[in-house]
């Protein structure tokens, strides 16, 4: 070794000798500027001296360099240091593959999860166009977190029998990583068109990515011969003994997709390694399971020993285990439940790649459950997440929070951001494919994709006519095309299919949310609560035959504007859904301590959770759904009965009183959009669109100022997220914005004087309740101290209530000045906590707060994990 220790390449000083062979040499060194350790690797001569082949050397080794994968060795840096041209590559600590294969056949689970990684980071490389031309067991490492592929790319200039077209392989961890000094260690693994001295392909690296495959499932070489020759002649014209005969707990599959791998012609083969590494996926959870079905209904003690047993049978289909039934026997279906803390029922879990563990929100932070414990764990950093998602590794989980899109390492704990998102109407369940791009949606907007190391975001989807917004992607197996959904008009929702070399989309089903994708070829679908699963025929994607009903009924969020439903599953198989959380609520009246003075209606399930008192206090405006549709209805505070105010399809949210009581300003998104309606309160009045304006952001409604000149609403859009603005009742009706900058503000109220507007502003990291001027933005206070939202004013602008994080009701005097002076605010005060997802309003006074509230306990209902699903007379 020619290199002592303490000495400088560049930033990187050499700790200690790992290698050396003809190819090169290896030393352990420490970047000092990362203060990382890192493996340098000296360029042999014939490198070094030939303009040529550094010239091709150093394009390649960029070319590698831009490769990332978690089974891919990592490329850091390329230098020359007085003559010296080094490679500098991520050092790894382990085995290799050669090694261990010394010692014996791999057992089944660990072969087929090293060959799927295998595969997966061939598949990565090849999309590259990057061919490896020397996979063999010398270039692969075992570590800890799986295997990892050495010296991609470097192909040999020079063999042999083989006039290469590459660069020199060269070994990149400690000793013995290639055979150096015979062409035996290269040829077991050589296809014949590299023999024949024909061009490499990525079926070349097929082929060597079987005979590996082979080997670490027998433990003996694919092909022997006692020469060079003869074993030139084996790889030519021999097909291995079954691998059934040196393993023989191994299912038949693994022999068609290996033979497939090591077919002489590369037509005959499969074509790309992420084909073969769905293969072998489908192998790895072939093996059939001996399981008793878990009777519906609560997990209880006595059923816990049949809840591990199965979930640890589930881990074993997961990861491949031995085969209990022939390939053609059906295990049963299976459904366990899983129990959460007090958790959101909507779309806040979603189940690991590897079908081995369960992310969950509850808290709300992130939760993890493996699925062989029964012990969950929250997780760090991740407070205010919603909507979690897996990295394809099953390494990584990515959630929404605080208006960024976030990726959480599971093994260190480390949390990143992403990219920013709308933080009022987030964009719901994202896909992560195994390029490490991420998919998520737009509420409103496209389907937008950002690098899972992070970068800047661009749309892949356009929104076309009477569309919303395209949530919920989801990658089909190819990484390539996707899933989606559209929200908008009847005529356009439902689930669509889209490609990242295309904007071109097309609509394949009708549904009311998107669900997912189960492998092998099933869309899953929300329609009218009913989870259902589609086959798909997926060249080109298309529905085939009927859907098949899975469970119901499903939690879902579903309106013309949105659409999100809890259901998840693994490319393993595994299926998890949480049922509807079906709940009574009562308007009731309460005190300034909480205390229920009286109750208004009767108990309803269909209770929404806005509310606004007429003027005169003898009406309030809720919203609520009924059979599927949500309206706007007049609550009768006297005679408490309800009356249907709107009746229109879309869907009806906020209101707005005039000041004297006799109309009704509304948001409706009946044209693909929400906007801004107007109807009077007496008769059967019609509708009228109140503000017609060319662009199609949703319009929300807020207020209506007491002096009666102004309509206060809150608009989404993809740059600013929320704003308020303002639009008069009479005159030119142009918008005038009263709040608009790059954070989010919403939920605003205008004083009862109509000079001053309160609202929610998140400009300070979190939502805080803020007053300033109206209408001219003038000065800005801040009300609460500990985060706020839904404000509210006392009748004489005294007084300003709010919510706190916790539903703590909150109560702040103020005293507003006539000109120039600051506004004085007080101390916050606790009045009482409301129920949990309650709104409220209050009288005039301040003495009275009008909320629904639930009639029994709230009873989250738990994630029913499916095992073995399969419908109807189908064996997969």
């Amino acid at each position: 070794m020619s290199l002592a220790t303490g000495t400088r390449l560049g930033p990187y000083e050499v700790l200690a000798p790992l290698g050396a062979g003809g190819m090169g040499e290896v030393y352990k060194a420490r970047d000092t500027r990362l203060e990382r350790t890192v493996a340098i690797k000296v360029l042999p001569a014939h490198v070094a001296s030939d303009a040529d082949v550094r010239q091709r050397f150093e394009r390649e080794a960029r070319a590698v360099a831009a490769l990332n994968h978690p089974h891919i060795c990592t490329l850091h840096d390329i230098g020359n240091q007085d003559g010296t041209d080094f490679l500098v590559m991520e050092y790894l600590e382990g085995e290799t593959l050669q090694d261990r294969l010394a010692k014996g056949a791999l057992p089944l689970d660990q072969a087929l999860r090293y060959g799927i990684e295998i595969a997966d980071a061939l598949d990565k490389a090849h999309r590259a166009r990057i061919v490896h031309r020397d996979l063999k067991p010398g270039n692969i490492m075992l570590t800890q977190s799986g295997t990892k592929l050495l010296d991609f790319g470097l192909a040999k200039r020079g063999a042999g029998v083989v006039a290469g077209t590459g660069l020199s392989m060269l070994p990149t961890t400690p000793p013995n990583l290639t055979a150096q000094g015979t062409i035996l260690g290269t040829l077991q693994y050589m296809a014949p068109e590299q023999l024949e001295g024909q061009e490499a392909d990525a079926r070349t690296d097929i082929f060597a990515f079987g005979a590996v495959l082979y080997e670490m499932l027998t433990g003996k070489k694919t092909f022997a011969g006692q020469s060079q020759a003869s074993l030139i002649g084996a790889i030519l014209k021999d097909d291995p003994p079954a691998i059934s005969v040196g393993q023989p707990l191994a299912p038949s599959s693994l022999d068609h997709v290996v033979k497939r791998c090591l077919a002489k012609e590369p037509d005959a083969r499969w074509q790309a390694a992420s084909d073969v590494m769905r293969e072998l996926q489908w192998v790895q959870k072939d093996p059939a399971q001996l399981v008793a079905p878990v009777p519906d209904g609560r997990v209880a003690v006595r059923e816990r020993l049949l809840w591990s047993a199965a979930v640890a049978l589930a881990v074993v289909a997961g990861t491949g285990g031995p085969r209990l039934l022939s390939p053609r026997s059906a295990a049963p279906e299976v459904r366990l439940q899983v129990v959460t803390p007090d958790a959101n029922v909507g779309s806040g879990f979603s189940l690991s790649p590897d079908g081995r563990s369960l992310a969950f929100v509850a808290g709300p932070r992130l939760w993890l459950r493996r699925l062989d414990s029964e012990i969950a764990k929250p997780l760090a950093g991740t407070d205010g997440a919603s909507y979690p998602f897996w990295s394809p590794d099953s390494q990584s989980i990515g959630f929404i929070a605080a208006g960024k899109l976030k990726r959480l390492d599971v093994a260190s704990g480390s949390v990143q951001t992403l990219t920013d998102v709308q933080a009022s109407a987030p964009p719901g369940a994202a896909t992560w494919n195994a390029d490490g791009m991420i998919l998520f949606g737009g509420n409103p907007g496209p389907v937008e994709r950002v690098f899972a190391a992070g970068g800047p975001r661009e749309p892949v989807t356009r929104v076309g006519p009477q569309q919303v917004g395209h949530r919920n992607p989801q990658f089909l197996p190819d990484g390539q095309r996707f899933l989606f959904f559209s929200t908008g008009t009847p005529e356009v929702r439902g689930v669509y299919v889209g490609s990242l070399d295309s904007n071109d989309i097309r609509r394949i089903l009708e549904a009311d949310a998107i669900a997912g994708f189960l492998p092998p070829d099933y869309a899953l679908f929300v329609r009218q609560e009913t989870l259902y699963a589609q086959r798909l025929d997926l060249q080109p994607v298309e529905p085939w035959g009927e859907p098949i009903p899975v469970a119901t009924p499903i939690a879902a969020f579903v309106n013309q504007n949105s659409s999100a439903a809890a259901v998840s599953s693994s490319r393993t198989g595994l299926l998890a859904y949480r049922a509807a959380l079906t709940q009574s609520r009562q308007w009731a009246w309460f005190d300034r301590t909480g205390r229920q003075l009286a109750t208004v209606g009767e108990p309803d399930s269909t209770v929404g959770t806005g509310s606004r008192l007429s003027p005169d206090g003898r009406f309030a405006t809720v919203s609520r759904t009924v059979d599927g549709n949500q309206d706007i209805w007049l609550l009768d505070l006297a005679r408490n009965v309800f009356r249907r105010f709107t009746t229109d399809p879309a869907t009806d949210g906020g209101s707005a009183w005039s000041p004297d009581g006799s109309r009704i300003v509304f948001d409706s998104n009946r044209t693909g959009h929400f906007d801004l309606y107007l109807k009077s309160v007496v008769g059967d009045a019609k509708e009228t669109l109140m503000v017609d304006l060319p662009n199609s952001e949703n319009r929300n409604i807020e207020d209506w100022s007491r002096d009666g000149r102004y309509v206060l609403y809150s608009s989404v859009n993809s740059t600013t997220d929320r704003d308020l603005w303002i639009v008069p009742v009479d005159g030119d009706k142009k918008p005038v914005a009263v709040a608009h900058t790059d954070f989010t503000e919403n939920a605003g109220r205008i004083s009862p004087d109509s000079k001053w507007m309160a609202y929610t502003s998140n400009e300070s990291g979190r939502n805080e309740i803020y007053v300033q001027r109206f209408p001219q933005a003038d000065g800005k206070w801040q009300i609460s101290t500990d985060g706020g939202g839904t404000v509210r004013w006392r009748g004489d602008g005294r007084e300003i209530f709010y919510t706190a994080p916790d539903n703590r009701l909150m109560a702040v005097s103020v005293t507003l000045p006539e000109e120039g002076a600051n506004v004085e605010v007080g101390v916050p005060v606790s009045l009482f906590t409301m129920p949990a997802g309650a709104q409220y309003t209050v009288t005039p006074d301040g003495q009275r707060f009008l909320g629904s509230v639930p009639t029994e306990e709230a009873r989250v209902p738990p994630i029913t994990i499916i095992l073995n699903w399969r419908p109807a007379g189908r064996s997969r």
